[in-house]
Formats: structure tokens, sequence, C-alpha cells
């Protein structure tokens, strides 16, 4: 019986990175209790939740057959550039400007043409970003670049 390979190596490698997170965060920061969480807390429920979808993807693939999917690696490449271009320019360009260029760089390789659409959705982006790590959170990132 030919499987569903790609779900199922798919989840198992979410859920691997799923424990893998979970362990991580409880081993390194105090994980604290529900009264006062600790550092640990939060990447260690989202590690467990991971991995249980992770689970939830690679156990049904296990038991159906699978067909062959096309692997997107434009698009794939394009995420892990946006990826990496997020984690160089945020302490120096700021998270408003970095999240602007992190979401034009993703949409590179979609089918809708044009550019306005992309400059909208990097502008709320940006803009939600902004509220919820910023404002919402309190997180002290550079919201502007340096100098400005």
């Amino acid at each position: 019986m030919k499987r569903d390979y790609f779900d199922l190596w798919g989840g198992a490698l979410l859920a691997l990175c799923g424990v893998a997170v979970a362990a991580y965060s409880v081993n390194h920061y105090e994980f604290g209790e529900l009264r006062r969480i600790g550092p640990g807390f939060f990447p260690a429920v989202l590690g467990g939740v991971l991995a249980c979808l992770g689970l939830a993807i690679a156990v049904p693939a296990f038991l159906r057959r699978g067909t062959r999917e096309e692997v997107a690696l434009k698009e794939g490449l394009f995420i892990l550039v946006a990826v990496v271009a997020f984690a160089l320019l945020v302490e120096r360009a700021g998270v408003l400007l970095t999240t602007l260029i992190v979401v034009l760089i993703a949409t590179v390789p979609a089918t809708r043409p044009g550019w306005i659409w992309r400059i909208g959705v990097a502008v709320a982006v940006a803009l939600i970003t902004w509220l919820i790590f910023i404002l919402g959170l309190g997180m002290t990132l550079p919201v502007l670049p340096r100098g400005l």
C-alpha cells in the first residue's frame, strides 16, 4: 500500500520540531505557573501544540493512500529568504520596516499580479504586528530604524 508520505513526513517533522522546542524551553527557561507564567511557558505550550498538530497530520497520513504532489520550491525559497531577512533586519531596521520588507519578499512568487495588493498586505501586517507586539504585549523591539 502506498502511503501519503508527504503528509506523513511533514507531520512527523512538525511533531519533532514541537517536541524539540518544548524540551528546550523547559530545560533552559523558567516555566513558572499559571498565576505567574515564566519565559519558558509560552514556547513550551506552543511546542506541545505543534507536536500534537504534527501527529494529527502524520497518523492519518499513515493510513491513507497518497498521491504524488509537486513541491513548491520557489515559494518555499522565498519564505525562507523572508525569515532570514527578518532575523537580519529587525534590530537594525525596526519592526515596521522589517515587516514591510519581509511581506513584500514573501509575496513575490504569488500568482496574483500587481504590487498594489502586496503593498496593502504589507502595510496591514506591519500595523497588526505593531498593535499586537509593541502596544499589546509591550515588547521592547525597535519600532523604527536606528537614528529615526
